[in-house]
């Protein structure tokens, strides 16, 4: 297990709000050695104590269920650079600091990580080394392609093995327990087929609205945020044929090709298929009153940057041809639902559901609905798959650190997932689908 961690990008929200907690949940869960170090660098100008104090700070608001003696090993653990990523002999200052083999993790914006990757390579990274990326990857296809080509020459002959990918939504209960569901469930399997299902929603509709990510979130939109990683990455477990095991080969040549059977989008499926739209002023599900997406601090309006985001998908593998694949992202809505929904075709006057949370490890049931007036109430039979004691981006350092590649994604992967996207964005930035609007609070555009 590599023993040291540099974050770059150490005062940022991701590393406040998930990083820092999930080194505490090791850390109380014992996954961790004795000694292990952890080696921050970020544009501020901060010492070593001021940086301790925000991290113990951001644990008490982001990690309060984790016991306080592994907050405060955390936060003991934690040394401080101020580091300019783009700077070879900045870069230099924080890895060389630390002795043997690194995860670099890059907790930056995607458009630094080109720079940060050339700085890594300049610098040499010592063996044994590996660099985890945060989503998306790259902003574009050009950008992933030309992403992948530098990671493999940053990191020569370790290759694939020395990167990981990550999308946190690999490493939650639910995704693992989704895998296990289609590979020791003979039943379920049996019915997983266009024969059987006619329709499949993957939803990852949220209520809270920016919540201050304005510089990150008015650049990429809901297309880019969540549906091009996420949502794809959900599809492609639902629709991948079964592999032999987990082993991580195995996994990741049947997701991709489940990604490459998606039917490739024509300028008018875009504009059929596709939605777009972003929030105007209105109430959340908290109560709390917010202004127009527009009109939020930071936010470009020219942009037009979506908030809303819904996509028809068909795929043509003998598996599902003749199944619609729905997928729909929004921020400000009613409701809160991060779920994928398996609509079976209807028995009678029977309309089955099968409903797969992302959100919570016992968010899984079988809903059995009567289609007369006169039938009664729904039948829900609900199971509890077995749950973690570690949150999903502890997996997901966990892996990292030990040298795993199940939760992470594989280069060719992640260049198919923009490939399916390209279309859509290009019809967008040339108005091939109108921007709509929704209230802040409703349930999205009409």
């Amino acid at each position: 297990m590599i023993e040291r961690l540099v974050m770059f990008g150490a005062t940022g929200d991701l590393a406040g709000r998930y990083l820092l907690p999930a080194l505490a949940a090791l850390h109380a869960a014992g996954q961790l050695p004795e000694g292990f170090e952890v080696l921050g660098g970020s544009s501020e100008c901060l010492d070593e104590d001021a940086f301790r104090r925000m991290a113990g700070d951001r644990l008490k608001e982001h990690a309060s269920d984790v016991p306080a003696a592994a907050r405060e090993t955390v936060v003991r653990s934690l040394r401080y650079r101020r580091v300019d990523v783009t700077d070879a002999a900045s870069v230099a200052s924080l890895v060389e600091a630390s002795r043997g083999p690194v995860a670099a993790y890059l907790a930056l914006p995607p458009a630094l990580f080109p720079a940060a990757v050339t700085a890594l390579g300049t610098v040499g990274l010592p063996a044994g080394s590996r660099v985890a990326l945060e989503k998306p990857f790259g902003e574009d296809l050009a950008g992933a392609i030309a992403l992948n080509r530098l990671l493999a020459v940053t990191l020569g002959a370790a290759g694939e093995q020395a990167v990981f990918r990550v999308d946190h939504v690999l490493g939650m209960t639910t995704t693992q327990n989704l895998l296990g569901m289609r590979l020791a469930n003979s039943v379920l399997e049996a019915g997983w087929d266009s024969d059987h299902v006619a329709h499949i929603e993957i939803l990852w509709e949220e209520t809270l609205a920016l919540e201050g990510r304005a510089g990150y979130y008015d650049q990429a939109g809901a297309l880019k945020d969540v549906l091009q990683n996420h949502m794809l990455q959900l599809l492609s477990l639902i629709a991948m044929e079964p592999p032999a095991g987990l082993e991580a080969g195995d996994l990741h040549d049947r997701k991709l090709e489940a990604l490459r059977s998606i039917r490739p989008l024509t300028r008018a499926d875009v504009a059929k298929s596709t939605r777009r739209a972003r929030y105007t002023a209105g109430r959340l599900a908290t109560g709390e009153d917010v202004p127009a997406y527009a009109e939020e601090d930071g936010v470009d309006a020219e942009r037009e940057t979506e908030t809303f985001a819904e996509l028809a998908l068909e795929l043509d593998s003998a598996r599902w041809v003749g199944t619609r694949f729905l997928l729909r992202a929004g921020k400000a809505l009613r409701c809160r639902r991060k779920m994928a929904i398996v609509r079976f075709r209807s028995t009678g006057d029977l309309v089955n559901e099968l409903r797969i949370g992302i959100d919570h490890p016992d968010d899984v049931s079988l809903q059995l609905t009567g289609g007369a007036p006169e039938s009664p109430a729904p039948l829900m039979l609900s199971a509890s798959p077995p749950g973690s004691d570690l949150p999903a981006y502890g997996r997901v350092l966990l892996d990292v650190l030990q040298g795993g590649s199940t939760l992470s994604i594989r280069s060719d992967e992640a260049e198919e997932a923009w490939r399916i996207v390209t279309p859509v964005l290009e019809g967008w930035a040339n108005d091939a689908v109108q921007l709509e609007e929704y209230p802040a609070g409703s349930a999205g555009p009409r």
